[in-house]
């Protein structure tokens, strides 16, 4: 079994402004999302996207570009770091 760190223990270790940045392939969003939700995106099922995700592990946001979302997270005050 694993165990994610809790909210409170990320704040205490000094992450909690600590996102990742990780490539996902589209079907990904696709299979966690509605049609409604991806109503108005072409995707592809195999197309690579880079998600947004908190220190816990939460997905915040998906970009459609690295870049893009490095940008988003510094935008929002927040420190990416990459996971390959």
């Amino acid at each position: 079994m694993q165990l994610s760190p809790t909210k409170e223990a990320l704040r205490r270790m000094g992450a909690p402004d600590l996102v990742y940045v990780r490539e996902i392939k589209a079907r990904e969003i696709m299979a966690d999302s509605t049609p409604q939700e991806v109503k108005g995106f072409q995707l592809h099922p195999n197309q690579t996207l880079y998600a947004v995700h908190s220190a816990d592990g939460a997905r915040l946001a998906v970009l459609v570009d690295r870049d893009a979302a490095f940008a988003a997270a510094v935008a929002h005050e927040l420190e990416p770091v990459s996971v390959h």
